[in-house]
């Protein structure tokens, strides 16, 4: 069995009957009433049961991550504290690694040294797309509000 922490980030696919059950699943959880408690949970494996003690939180990211599977989504999970090499930081962001490696040495991306390699903070890098989208979707509604100006046809 591949230990946890190397599947963190690896990205789960659905199959159709993933995403099936993960409709039914998320259906069925999203009725349950919502609240800050722990929650009972029995799991069944076979023929081994057990009646488990979820933290709410714990809870909050399943239904989190059933609603993505239901969707037909890749899901991958990891602690926002964990550190990551520029490959993997350049895979996420969807750029190359030598344009990774100029945001993070003009200080645009937090990182820090072992030995000669960097590595990046997985949080800061989430919160570097998140700024990075965010400009984005502004720079596309000043477009769009130019466009409609000049009267471009857009609406």
């Amino acid at each position: 069995m591949v230990a946890a922490t190397d599947m963190l980030l690896t990205p789960i696919h659905p199959t159709d009957e993933d995403v099936d059950l993960a409709q039914r699943s998320s259906t069925a959880l999203s009725r349950l009433p919502g609240g800050p408690d722990a929650l009972k949970v029995t799991v069944s494996r076979g023929r081994t049961e057990a009646r488990v003690t979820l933290p709410a939180i714990a809870f909050q990211m399943l239904e989190m991550i059933l609603e993505e599977l239901a969707q037909g989504r890749s899901v991958a999970l990891a602690p926002i504290d964990r550190e990551i090499s520029t490959q993997k930081a350049a895979d996420l962001l969807n750029v190359s690694r030598p344009h990774l490696v100029k945001l993070l040495e003009s200080g645009r991306i937090p990182f820090r040294k072992v030995g000669s390699h960097r590595r990046v903070r997985l949080g800061d890098l989430l919160e570097y797309k998140v700024r990075m989208d965010a400009e984005a979707d502004r720079a596309f509604s000043e477009l769009v509000q130019q466009a409609q100006e000049l009267g471009m046809g857009y609406e």
